[in-house]
């Protein structure tokens, strides 16, 4: 059975730093894409950021590139997104998402087949 566990949430001033971490298990493949999926509140969900196990590839929306790092390890399985001069628009509750059986991240969100929980992350002054 799938589990991903997100973990790193909190509050944060603007311009400040959070670093989640993704714990998964339960699925032995060498393909597929690991994410971060975010939802403010009203908001249908994004697509933050996403890294696939085949080639490590990174992708990032428009709007944190620069700011947001996504990585993997492999041996813990781990996938952490390193968040940095965050803004109120950040604000959100963060979903660490699974897509299994592909080389590539997914172009939307509900692509993703297995969700966390989620952590919430509130960037206020």
């Amino acid at each position: 059975q799938v589990q991903l566990v997100e973990s790193g949430g909190g509050r944060v001033q603007p311009g400040g730093s959070l670093r989640l971490s993704c714990a998964y298990d339960g699925f032995i493949s060498n393909y597929y894409a690991i994410g971060w999926v975010r939802q403010a509140p009203g908001k249908e969900r994004e697509g933050v950021s996403c890294i696939t196990a085949s080639s490590d590839t990174k992708d990032y929306v428009d709007s944190v590139k620069g700011r947001f790092t996504i990585s993997r390890d492999k041996e813990a399985q781990t996938v952490s997104l390193e968040m940095n001069d965050l803004r109120p628009e950040d604000t959100g509750t963060y979903y660490c998402a699974l897509l299994l059986g592909s080389w590539d991240c997914p172009r939307q969100a509900n692509e993703y087949q297995d969700w966390g929980r989620g952590t919430q992350i509130t960037v206020s002054s």
